[in-house]
C-alpha cells in the first residue's frame, strides 16, 4: 500500500489528501499519516509566493522526517492583498519518490472586510474567522471557506481539488513537467 506523508497533524488535510489520492488513483488505496514540520515562513503567509514556499518547505520537511513513504505533501494556505480585497488560498506541493515534483493551488476567494482588517493587524486567518465567528479552532472544521459557505464548500473539498491538480505530473509519468 503506498504511503503518503502530510505535512501537518491537522485532521483535514489528512482527510483531503487521501481522498484527492484515491480519486485521481482508482486502482491504490493508500495509507496517509501526518507529520507536525516547520513551514519555514510566516505563521499567515501574505502573498502567493511565500504560500507556496511554505508548502514547497513543508513537503521537503516532511521527507526529511519520514524518508520511507512514497509521496510527501505540503499544504500551505496563505493571503494576498490586492486592489480589489484580499485573497484567499492554499498552495498544494507534492514531492514523489526521485525528482518529480507537482504543484496545484485551491481556488481563490475574497475575505470580508471585517476579517481581512484583523489580518492586517497581525492575527492568524484562523483566528480572525473564530472572532468573527464566534468559533473555535475553524482551521481544523470548515474552516473560512466553510464559514463563508455555509458549508456548501468545505476546507476538505476545497482542498481535495488542489491535491488532485497538484498529481497531474504524478498521473501522467511519461510527459514532461
Amino acid at each position: 500500500m503506498p504511503r503518503i506523508v502530510i505535512a501537518s497533524a491537522n485532521p483535514v488535510k489528512i482527510n483531503a489528501t487521501k481522498i484527492a489520492f484515491e480519486q485521481v488513483f482508482t486502482d491504490d488505496t493508500f495509507e496517509a499519516v501526518g507529520v507536525a514540520v516547520p513551514s519555514g515562513v510566516s505563521d499567515q503567509p501574505m502573498t502567493s509566493s511565500e504560500t507556496l514556499q511554505g508548502a514547497l518547505n513543508r513537503a521537503d520537511n516532511a521527507k526529511m522526517q519520514a524518508s520511507d513513504a512514497d509521496y510527501w505533501v505540503g499544504i500551505e494556505g496563505g493571503i494576498e492583498d490586492t486592489d480589489i480585497g484580499m485573497q484567499c488560498f492554499a498552495w498544494v506541493v507534492i514531492l514523489g519518490s526521485g525528482e518529480r515534483i507537482g504543484r496545484g493551488q485551491t481556488a481563490i476567494f475574497y475575505l470580508p472586510v471585517e476579517v481581512a482588517q484583523l489580518v492586517r493587524q497581525g492575527v492568524e486567518l484562523g483566528h480572525a474567522d473564530d472572532q468573527v465567528f464566534g468559533r473555535e479552532n475553524s482551521k481544523q472544521k470548515n474552516g473560512a471557506i466553510g464559514l463563508l459557505t455555509d458549508d456548501a464548500v468545505d476546507r476538505t473539498s476545497y482542498y481535495v481539488q488542489a491535491v488532485v491538480m497538484a498529481l497531474v505530473p504524478f498521473k501522467n509519468p511519461t510527459l514532461t513537467w
